[in-house]
């Protein structure tokens, strides 16, 4: 008896006492929402790696209550990704970046092509293709800032490598969405030099253009919606939808337009009250929709059908990730004249592979040229996964041990 039939049996089975209607799929996913991350958390995990895992076992292929067809699940989780981003904006400091911006741009653009290089290298040496190959770097490029809370504790977010590894967020993000761009049109209308100029200058001209009128509409709605928290944080999330809508008509993708609309509101928002209303919205609902929709696309039958390559393939990215990201930090903190416990904590910070690298992930995974072949297939969507659960947990660590020895030495 395979996977497959042990779980259409258990399905059955409960049918009866739990009907799976709309509303008792929703139960489900919200008790999913409320425990899952909690229990995960106290084992030392991060939540979001428990979230991931619910989704695999509410997935099409095991209980079957989030599949492709549940139309509400999909709209929550469509909603989350760009939250993902929108937050991503939001917590870069376009001040802070160009008081130091030669410092970010040294190490964003060392962060981001050594990743890169190397993940295209590993890709093609597995086999993919080099457009695939190229998205693969890609998705290895960008880095999550999941232990700022640590820097926190430890008063070091106003030190060198904290502030510079921040600013080198905005040089990696902006590339890494750029390639992923450029990629998804590469596959699915074909290369074109002439649609690639025209796609590229589209988005110089709409980056300035939604930062400026982004800012100019988020402060219009402070000062005439100033007696409701209420009415200001759904200008935001219209800002945000707004300027997903805009790339996607100016065919970049969506994600890349509620990231910039972060970056434009980001000043204006970041401290008020409609920032914890905005984190309180995504952070109970949207978001964990979001890897809750990435968990179900995993087949759990593709892990038991692991063979050496497929193993190899992850082995290597996992291992491409934590070196070259290390080789960046060393190469900035020798040109920035950086000490060692400066440049670990830089390496540390940039390890983690979460919501750019998901969100990137998924809408490659989804992108199918007119054959109906994917931009990178159900293996290396399953790699990046690990990668996600592997440098979430390893970046969190190793900041919090480079963190407390850089605490000490400042003292």
């Amino acid at each position: 008896m395979n996977l497959a039939s042990i779980t259409a049996s258990i399905t059955t089975y409960l049918e009866p006492v739990l009907p799976l209607d709309p509303i008792s799929d929703f139960v489900i996913v919200m008790l999913i929402m409320l425990l899952v991350p909690r229990l995960f958390e106290r084992i030392g995990l991060p939540g979001l790696v428990g979230l991931i895992l619910g989704g695999l076992l509410l997935g099409p292929k095991v209980l079957g209550v989030i599949s492709p067809d549940k139309h509400v699940m999909i709209f929550l989780a469509d909603i989350g990704k760009l939250m993902i981003m929108f937050f991503a904006g939001l917590e870069i400091d376009f001040k802070g970046f160009t008081r130091k911006a030669h410092k970010s741009l040294i190490y964003g653009g060392a962060t981001f092509l050594f990743p890169l290089t190397g993940g295209i290298i590993a890709a093609r040496l597995f086999g993919n293709g080099w457009n695939a190959s190229v998205l693969i770097g890609s998705l290895l490029a960008s880095h999550t800032l999941l232990s700022l809370p640590i820097l926190m504790r430890y008063k070091l977010m106003r030190t060198k490598a904290v502030t510079v590894t921040i600013g080198a967020t905005i040089v990696t993000d902006i590339a890494a969405l750029t390639v992923l761009s450029a990629c998804v049109a590469i596959h699915t209308v074909g290369f074109s030099p002439v649609t690639l100029s025209i796609r590229f200058i589209g988005m110089l001209i709409y980056l300035p253009l939604i930062l400026f009128i982004g800012k100019k509409f988020a402060g219009f709605c402070v000062r005439h919606f100033h007696d409701s928290e209420d009415s200001k944080t759904i200008a935001m999330l219209l800002i945000m939808i707004l300027a997903a809508i805009g790339a996607e008509l100016i065919h970049l993708e969506g994600i890349v337009g509620a990231f910039i609309g972060g970056l434009a509101v980001g000043e204006i928002v970041r401290k008020s009250k409609v920032r914890e209303k905005l984190d309180t919205l995504g952070n109970v609902l949207f978001i964990p929709a979001f890897f809750l929709i990435v968990g179900s696309l995993i087949d759990p039958q593709s892990f038991l059908r692991l063979t050496p390559v497929r193993i190899g393939f992850m082995v290597v990215i996992v291992g491409v990730l934590i070196l070259t990201k290390y080789l960046a930090a060393r190469t900035a903190a020798m040109i920035l004249h950086y000490n060692r416990n400066e440049m670990l904590n830089m390496w540390s910070m940039s390890i983690p592979q979460v919501a750019a690298t998901l969100a990137a992930a998924l809408v490659a995974f989804e992108s199918v040229n007119k054959d109906g072949v994917r931009l990178i297939n159900e293996s290396v969507f399953d790699t990046i996964l690990i990668l996600v659960a592997v440098t979430s947990i390893l970046g969190l660590i190793l900041t919090e041990r480079f963190a407390k020895r850089l605490s000490r030495v400042k003292r």
